[in-house]
């Protein structure tokens, strides 16, 4: 038996180059997880499943195209031990669909297994990874399987998957097994995690809380949300209820619910209960949940299928029938069909026929399903690859975590949309040609790799799926023709710990340096004949100069890797612009969607709107918070407005007006300076030493968790009532109580560190080890006069649809203040050059030393504290307070492939019903894919109608006016414009002052374009047919100043 591998704990960590017999790939064991590495996933799996994932062992057979894919996503989530094992050599073939295979593997004749073992180990220190070179049939052994968790099978024969699962099924506990394939266009994935399958956590969501508004006492009790507030909970789910007033017999009870409504639902008896009065929270319970398996041997005569098309139901048994046709077939003959092979695929199809009558469904077997199948069996296809590679890497992780819904039993995704143009092709396009696309030639003919080859693309975004989608265009070879073809990137970042647990290109030494340029390196390491230009440009307006109209145009698709809605409106907005087909994914955890837009086909990205995200009331975080992301919040705004805003404002100030002698003479005289009042009280009561900071963090302490408290009793006292005779503090309203400073009160004590250190920063004050010592705080703390609080007659804010006044009206007693304030300041010399700056701070989530995250944590939980609101770990505070976008490689890989397959029929010219958008969550799983939206067609009238994608042109001159181009507009197209704008600028609007004179202005004087400038863009709407409705839109104008040699 040959095996590389891990050897001991003392070499853990380092990487031994060119040995042979043994590599050690590990960092010292440790369950303590690196957050800096694995934050983004901590936020999908949770801790408990990191733990486990971190204590297990895996092995897998067959590193080939998919093999690689579910090593590199287990190995980046990082299990404790991988076993990769192969017998075959590494072959041209294998360029074409293993990222971690080389030329030089080719010419030294290297095992896969020994090939790829040091580039996926390097993908994580932390997992052990050994390589096995050992041949396994039907005669080995298999009780060497019984020290692995979890075994995935790939390019392994039916029969012994199914002695393979046999054993594993029979253990106790089961070996939880997984085999996947892909065959030319279709892939299938199988689990089975025993008899029984216990997983604690099914969906990974959240755990809904709902605020209750009424309860009946009556059988069943029906319970009331608040309104507006829809409960979003499903029959059978389990509640438990707090703070319930008058039926207080709930709180800490549990029960299973019943939906009644969107905003009520029933549980049970309440009849004899007491009352309800008011309040209450009810917080669903995660219950356990046991799935069901059967063997591999069974569930092939009657399958369990997750529908993935509903478009096409019958889909998944007919691939099912057809690749068992297929196995069948390798058995027979021991090869697979030829390539475009007609007996072959008659063979095949009689098989199938005798395969179907077994089954206990005896499903219709579908003659083109199998002619396609045996046709590309051969052939491989590198994206579908990448797709079923996310979803059985994340199968992986439910196996040994037990967290998610495991796959029930069988996934099957194709790429048969394609094969209809296909059929007209000559079968010697799809021959071998001795390079390193045969198996891609194999599924789609040459012609369409060549169009590959010579595809010009930009790729917006390296991050993880920017990565994953390099990895697919090297692959394919986008971008590598002799005379055409070009990869463009961009990505403004630099390389972060935590991007090297999804961004698989990027390795520890990389880190600060630019993504894109990283990214280009690498991904030529994965194919040299790749043409790839790379930039660190922002996509925006700003860039437009480098992203022109003329960038756009040179490119055959664009394709978006993007974390944020608003980068991705305006790049759909260029693309719809451009006429550019435009293909955009995202994920978020176990989430994750694409969208592919084609111009005169589809609608664009901008055609939908996502609903905006509900913004918190001004007056609930002001002074009603009622959750922790109501705190969380809250302290997120202070830290801007102390440690930013302000600092900010201060230096601004002070730049505009450099001498503090200067502002007090024109304060003096009665001149208004924007700002100054705010400035010059930060001035006055700037601390200069760490005693004062620390002083500082005390006393505000004592402002944000006592004195708010009583100034809202005094204002609101307990017993307020409302007009209607209901108390005022009631759910969802909470009555805060002061919180009484403790020293030896880790929270209190690390408030006042953390905001301490946050002031001498931004005032610029030096501080030492011994100042931070709990003996020199406590002296400093000890010695602080707190004031007392007064009570204020000002007027709280209780209206939930006000907003954040933007200015703050300045009395004349506080200008005097202010004056005299300056004055003291002058005097004492502390108005000097040095006094005049201050350091503001930008937030930053990542770096655990800066104190940011401390503050927060500390900020939001005391508020928490004050309200009785559930506090929140540093690790939740920190995702909420940075609005860290959860992550996790196998839904990035996945989404990736899902993209790649559809630049295929992007680059082929496919027809509208042949692309797929894909919304998938792998947590459940399900996959779901739609037909793309066709484009929507708008009427003005007398049949003049157009779309997103149409784009009306005009050809001036010189001294064309307004008034000319409103004629022209009429005399080409039919209809006279009665509006026209430029962006937000209005040009011509008859009913504004003096637009009307505008008609004889020329289009140069009233555009003012630039020198290089040959057109604009203009909008024009037209009248109604009746007068009092709205003007009718019409498509963009494209206005060229002079007119072009066609």
């Amino acid at each position: 038996m040959r095996w590389m591998s891990a050897t001991t704990a003392e070499e853990a960590g380092c990487f031994f180059q060119g040995v042979k017999k043994s590599h050690c790939v590990m960092a010292a064991d440790s369950m303590e997880i690196d957050d800096a590495l694995y934050s983004r996933q901590r936020y999908v799996l949770g801790d408990t499943a990191m733990q486990k994932m971190a204590q297990s062992h895996v092995f897998l057979s067959g590193i080939g195209g998919l093999g690689v894919e579910i090593a590199k996503n287990i190995i980046l989530a990082g299990v404790k031990a991988l076993t990769v094992h192969d017998t075959k050599q590494c072959t041209k073939w294998d360029l074409g669909i293993n990222f971690f295979i080389h030329e030089d593997d080719i010419t030294s004749q290297r095992n896969r297994a020994e090939a790829t073992l040091h580039r996926i180990a390097e993908l994580n220190p932390y997992v052990h990874v050994a390589a096995s070179t050992v041949p396994l049939d039907e005669t080995t052994d298999l009780s060497f399987l019984k020290q692995y968790q979890c075994v995935i099978l790939t390019e392994v024969s039916l029969l012994l998957q199914k002695k393979i699962n046999d054993f594993c099924h029979a253990q106790q506990p089961p070996i939880k097994f997984i085999s996947a394939d892909v065959y030319g266009m279709c892939s299938r994935l199988f689990c089975d995690f025993g008899d029984e399958f216990e997983v604690l956590d099914t969906t990974g969501e959240e755990p809904k809380e709902i605020f209750i508004s009424n309860i009946t006492q009556s059988n069943p009790g029906i319970v009331t949300c608040l309104e507006n507030h829809p409960h979003r909970l499903e029959t059978g789910q389990f509640l438990t209820f707090r703070e319930v007033n008058g039926m207080s017999c709930l709180n800490g009870s549990t029960h299973q619910i019943t939906v009644v409504s969107p905003y009520s639902f029933s549980i049970g008896n309440t009849s004899d209960m007491e009352p309800y009065l008011h309040g209450g929270i009810a917080v669903q319970v995660k219950t356990p949940k046991t799935f069901y398996f059967e063997r591999l041997e069974k569930q092939i005569t009657n399958p369990l299928c997750l529908v993935a098309d509903f478009s096409k139901p019958q889909a998944p048994l007919q691939i099912h029938v057809a690749m068992l046709a297929l196995n069948h077939f390798q058995e027979n003959f021991g090869r697979r069909p030829n390539i475009g092979c007609l007996q072959d695929a008659e063979e095949m199809l009689k098989i199938a026929m005798s395969i179907s009558e077994t089954l206990e469904n005896k499903p219709q077997v579908n003659g083109d399903v199998v002619k396609w199948l045996s046709r590309t069996a051969q052939g491989f296809l590198a994206p579908l690859a990448a797709a079923v590679g996310g979803v059985a890497s994340q199968e992986v992780l439910k196996a040994v975590t037990g967290k998610f819904s495991p796959l029930q039993q069988w996934l099957y995704i194709d790429m048969l949309d394609i094969v209809t143009p296909l059929e007209k092709t000559g079968s010697e396009e799809f021959l071998p040609r001795g390079d390193r696309y045969d198996a891609l030639r194999a599924c789609i003919g040459d012609s369409l790799c060549q169009k590959l080859h010579d595809l010009n693309v930009f790729l917006v975004g390296c991050g993880a799926i920017g990565c994953e989608m390099l990895k697919n265009f090297a692959l394919l070879g986008v971008g590598t023709g002799q005379d055409k073809g070009l990869v463009t990137i961009t990505d403004p970042d630099l390389i972060e710990k935590s991007n090297l647990n999804r961004q698989f290109l990027f390795r520890p030494h990389h880190i600060q340096k630019p993504k894109s340029y990283t990214a280009a390196e690498a991904t030529l390491n994965i194919n040299p004949c790749l043409k790839i230009d790379s930039y660190i440009n922002k996509v925006c307006p700003a860039t437009e100069n480098t992203y022109s109209d003329e960038f756009y145009t040179k490119q055959d698709v664009i394709v978006t890797a993007l974390d944020n809605v608003e980068a991705r409106r305006y790049i759909d907005s260029r693309c719809v612009a451009n006429l550019r087909p435009l293909i955009d994914s995202g994920t978020m955890g176990t989430k994750g969607h694409t969208e592919v837009i084609v111009p005169h086909l589809t609608e664009s990205y901008n055609s939908h709107r996502d609903p905006p995200e509900e913004e918190i009331p001004f007056c609930t975080l002001k002074s009603f918070p009622a959750a922790i992301e109501h705190t969380i919040q809250w302290a997120r705004d202070k830290f801007e407005s102390s440690f930013s805003h302000k600092p900010s404002l201060f230096n601004k100030f002070w730049q505009t007006y450099p001498s503090a002698e200067e502002v007090l003479q024109r304060i003096k005289s009665g001149e208004s300076l924007e700002g100054c009042f705010h400035v010059i009280k930060t001035l006055s009561r700037r601390p200069r030493s760490w005693t004062q900071c620390v002083e500082l963090a005390r006393v505000k302490f004592e402002k944000y968790f006592s004195h708010k408290a009583l100034q809202l009793l005094h204002s609101f006292p307990l017993d307020t009532r409302l007009k209607d005779g209901s108390l005022f503090w009631q759910s969802p309203k909470r009555p805060p109580f002061p919180v009484k400073f403790e020293f030896n009160d880790p929270l209190h004590y690390g408030f006042i560190v953390s905001a301490a250190k946050l002031f001498a920063t931004v005032y610029c004050v030096p501080f030492t080890e011994k100042d931070l010592s709990e003996e020199t705080l406590l002296k400093i703390i000890s010695a602080v006069k707190v004031p007392e609080f007064r009570p204020s007659n000002k007027v709280v804010q209780t209206d939930e649809t006000a907003r954040k006044p933007d200015h703050i009206p300045v009395s004349s007693e506080d200008e005097r203040n202010a004056i005299f304030q300056l004055e003291k300041s002058i005097q004492s010399s502390e108005a000097l050059e040095n006094d005049l700056q201050m350091k503001p701070i930008s937030f930053e989530k990542d770096d655990d030393g800066n104190g940011h995250v401390d503050f927060i944590t500390a900020a939001s939980n005391l508020r928490a504290k004050m309200y009785n609101i559930e506090p929140a770990d540093r690790f939740k505070t920190k995702r909420i307070a940075g609005k860290i976008i959860p992550a996790i490689a196998t839904a990035t890989a996945a989404v990736s492939g899902l993209v790649a397959l559809e630049l295929i029929k992007v680059v082929g010219g496919y027809p509208a019903d042949a692309y797929k958008n894909c919304f998938l969550n792998l947590a459940i799983p399900i996959m779901v894919f739609t037909e793309t939206a066709e484009v929507r067609r708008t009427e003005i009238r007398n049949g003049i109608s157009f779309t997103i994608w149409d784009r009306w042109t005009i050809y001036g001159k010189e001294d064309f006016t307004l008034l000319d181009f409103i004629n022209a507009v009429r005399e080409k197209y039919g209809i006279e414009p009665t509006m026209v704008v430029q962006g937000v600028k209005m040009l011509y609007v008859p009913v504004m002052p003096g637009h009307i004179k505008r008609l004889k202005l020329t289009m140069q004087k009233l555009v003012k374009p630039s020198a290089d400038k040959k057109y604009v863009d203009l909008t024009v709407s037209f009248a109604p047919e009746t007068d009092g409705e709205e003007d009718l839109p019409g498509p963009p104008v494209r206005y060229y100043f002079v007119q072009e040699d066609n």
